[in-house]
């Protein structure tokens, strides 16, 4: 294989890794997220290192069942706490030059017109190194709540994220034309009145009339990533992202979605291979395969069937410990938080089927995002190079158990083994994020996008 791996950072602002309370062991420095440096220290070392991105999850909500906390979320700190990641970009961005980054936003919470007035700025900031993370909102239940709100059902959601990127898109490709600032300071004309343009929209949910006051950045339209394989997920995904974002697990059921994605974004026009698959993933690596055992075990050791099912009912709203723990999910489960986390244990898109009891363990063992890989370097790169291969995927968004542990096992060890194979290179392509994902000079949206026909 010789396809060059994506590679991004998840990260919430948060005190725990991906799997149970990694906090409480004594080398997990995770526990100052709330310290600006934490964050400046690891984006230096991530940019050092080559990463194409630094990701950050973010949500309003928390674990609960029946309308309250549970309290093991609170004891244990399992999807809970969490601060406001947008707040970090400026910092990341001051003290990195190529590092890409990545913000999550709930279009459930803001409204188009701020999210594209503060990414523009942020854009700018970060001289086009910006994504938007779309997401209708993980915690839904619990956010929902929080904002005195009913709970909407998934898939209008769905449909209120299509009208909301749409206004959105609007305003960034349409408001501004590319040379309409001029910073003539002589002839006395900041911009040309002639190519700066209101925009107009009248949808179901949102509606918007008059112009973007930020001028363009370097990408014009931040680029957008999007998170979720339900089908109405997916229609999204292939409408509008340019970046997805699986979770992990069977190799199968990653194939069936990423093949799946790319033919209904052919049915919409666009160009299926410029969407570009990263999977989530956690690497456990040492010089021996032995010792690589012996971390996966310790850091098991801080990960309890409770903390998964309070994960899990994060995800989803399931309580599993109420259930069975002997038979199926069942095919036919619905959920009105995220259909994904319950499509991937129940069958679709050839997914195993699995007890009650094995996804318990499975959330314990690997968390949310599904795929551990576990051995010294090379063993690692053997099953990351048969994974590309059976999946089709582009990359991974790396989950870390400790931090700094996990990165300077995978820095330190396994990037120079990804580096002698031509799976990884610590050059960045092009200057901006889209290029990053897309190659050099790729900076704006592609002609073939939908936001790209609301240029004036």
């Amino acid at each position: 294989m010789t396809r060059r791996l994506t590679l991004g950072i998840f990260q919430f602002l948060a005190p725990s890794g991906m799997t149970g309370g990694s906090w409480r062991h004594p080398d997990n420095t995770a526990v100052d997220f709330l310290d600006i440096e934490h964050w400046t220290t690891l984006a230096r070392r991530f940019e050092r290192a080559g990463f194409d991105f630094l990701f950050f999850a973010d949500s309003y909500g928390y674990p609960e069942l029946e309308h309250q906390v549970i309290p093991d979320a609170v004891r244990d700190a399992i999807q809970f706490p969490q601060g406001d990641p947008i707040v970090i970009v400026s910092a990341v961005a001051a003290v990195t030059e190529r590092l890409g980054i990545v913000a999550t936003a709930s279009t459930m919470v803001e409204r188009p017109q701020a999210i594209a007035r503060r990414y523009a700025t942020l854009d700018n900031f970060t001289k086009g190194r910006l994504g938007w993370n779309i997401v209708t909102g993980a915690g839904q239940g619990s956010s929902a709540r929080l904002f005195g709100e009913e709970l909407t059902p998934h898939d209008t959601r769905y449909d209120m994220a299509e009208d909301h990127v749409q206004i959105a898109l609007k305003l960034w490709e349409g408001s501004w034309e590319p040379d309409a600032l001029r910073l003539d300071k002589e002839g006395r004309v900041y911009a040309d009145p002639a190519k700066v343009h209101e925009i107009s929209h009248a949808g179901p949910y949102f509606s918007a009339n008059g112009l973007l006051t930020v001028p363009p950045s370097p990408q014009q339209t931040p680029f957008l990533l999007q998170a979720g394989t339900s089908g109405r997920g997916k229609d999204f995904a292939a409408r509008y992202a340019e970046g997805v974002f699986l979770a992990g697990g069977e190799v199968s059921h990653i194939a069936a979605n990423v093949a799946d994605i790319r033919a209904r974004a052919a049915a919409f026009g666009r160009d299926p291979r410029a969407i570009k698959f990263v999977v989530g993933a956690s690497f456990i690596t040492a010089p021996t395969r032995e010792e690589a055992e012996a971390k996966r075990e310790e850091m098991l050791t801080l990960s309890t069937t409770e903390n998964a099912a309070t994960a899990y009912a994060y995800y989803t709203g399931l309580d599993l410990l109420a259930m069975d723990q002997d038979a199926p999910l069942g095919g036919g489960t619905r959920t009105e938080l995220g259909q994904s986390n319950v499509d991937r244990f129940t069958g679709e898109n050839g997914a195993t089927v699995k007890t009650v009891g094995e996804i318990l363990e499975d959330f314990r063992r690997n968390g949310v995002n599904g795929t551990t890989f576990v051995g010294t370097p090379a063993e690692i790169a053997d099953e990351v190079e048969a994974f590309i291969e059976a999946t089709d995927a582009d990359g991974f968004l790396i989950q870390p158990y400790l931090t700094p542990g996990t990165y300077d096992d995978l820095i330190e060890l396994l990037l120079p083994e990804f580096h002698r194979r031509g799976l990884h290179s610590p050059e960045y392509e092009g200057t901006t994020l889209r290029e990053h994902f897309q190659g050099e000079g790729r900076k704006r949206l592609a002609d073939d996008h939908p936001g790209a026909a609301f240029r004036p």
